[in-house]
């Protein structure tokens, strides 16, 4: 079974539980409106020593930001304003103090940069890996909060930023070069707080997530849960320098942002984003009716071949 496919039985099996007023399973956060202006937002993340992180390649410094960098990312990609953290550390003896306090380092820094508290956690011994678990909570006012589910047909699909380059980082640190640029990138993603909730705030904007296992998966959320079709135009994709169009599609950790924009304030909204942030938009595609996702290069539909296109 998948981790989508496991995602999905849970969800199915979870489905008679009373919600006690929290929205469920579905997009970056669980939604509880505590107000009728206002929600607390919700999310969790799990780092693994050997499968998100190799301590030898990676700063206990560096993974302390990035372990609370990928949770604010959830964050910011419904439009919502982080205010607190729950940290859980499982340590192997002989991370348990100068590592630890690195770690700490990290997340406090980061932690401080966005105005987020620290309000509890649990610490246990490991006996062998580190393993690192984030909650996070985020505040929204309702008509800030974006879904993956709103997309409109018609709407033109963006991006924030570049993208490939953390994968392409992952392939240095696996290839043994720790230290190039995007061995940096990779291990110290910056979560686009304040575009989420500038975004958040646009009402052109329908649907938005954070791009965490690449485009070509993570847009199929938005199709499912929209109910659309999307098409990308493969030549408007950014790929970031030092990556390839396979990383740029696939690639996942990236936490930038993928959203919908009604197709009539598009440009408008590209212009209003450049002038406030000095950096464009990234317009890939467009919403669509149907159910598939289509892909174009040059005007013209083409087929991938997706034995090239692993997801790593």
């Amino acid at each position: 079974m998948t981790e989508f496919g496991f995602i999905n039985s849970i969800k199915t099996l979870c489905a008679d539980l009373h919600k006690n007023g929290f929205e469920g399973i579905g997009d970056d956060c669980a939604v509880f409106e505590f107000s009728e202006r206002e929600s607390l937002l919700f999310t969790t993340d799990l780092l693994c020593e050997g499968v998100h992180f190799l301590r030898h390649a990676t700063s206990a410094r560096e993974l302390g930001g990035k372990a609370l960098a990928v949770n604010l990312s959830d964050i910011a990609a419904m439009g919502a304003r982080p205010v607190a953290t729950l940290l859980s550390l499982s340590l192997p003896a002989e991370a348990t103090e100068e590592w630890a306090a690195e770690f700490m380092e990290g997340y406090h820094a980061l932690s401080k940069r966005y105005g987020v508290a620290l309000i509890g956690g649990d610490t246990t011994r490991s006996q062998r890996d580190i393993v690192i678990s984030v909650t996070a909570i985020g505040r929204a006012a309702n008509d800030h909060i974006k879904r993956r589910s709103e997309a409109e047909t018609r709407d033109v699909i963006f991006t924030t930023a570049p993208l490939g380059g953390s994968d392409a980082g992952l392939h240095d640190i696996l290839d043994g070069h720790i230290d190039t640029p995007l061995a940096d990138l990779h291990r110290n993603p910056c979560p686009e707080i304040e575009k989420g909730q500038w975004l958040g705030a646009r009402h052109e904007v329908h649907a938005m997530m954070d791009i965490s296992d690449g485009i070509a998966s993570d847009l199929r959320h938005i199709m499912t849960a929209s109910h659309k079709g999307a098409v990308i135009d493969l030549d408007r994709v950014p790929v970031a320098e030092g990556a390839t169009l396979k990383q740029a599609l696939c690639g996942g950790e990236e936490y930038r942002l993928l959203f919908t924009a009604s197709f009539e304030a598009a440009e408008q909204l590209a212009r209003d984003f450049e002038r406030r942030f000095r950096t464009p938009l990234y317009p890939i595609g467009r919403i669509t009716e149907g159910a598939q996702l289509k892909w174009r290069e040059h005007g013209t539909e083409v087929e991938l071949d997706w034995t090239g296109f692993t997801h790593y």
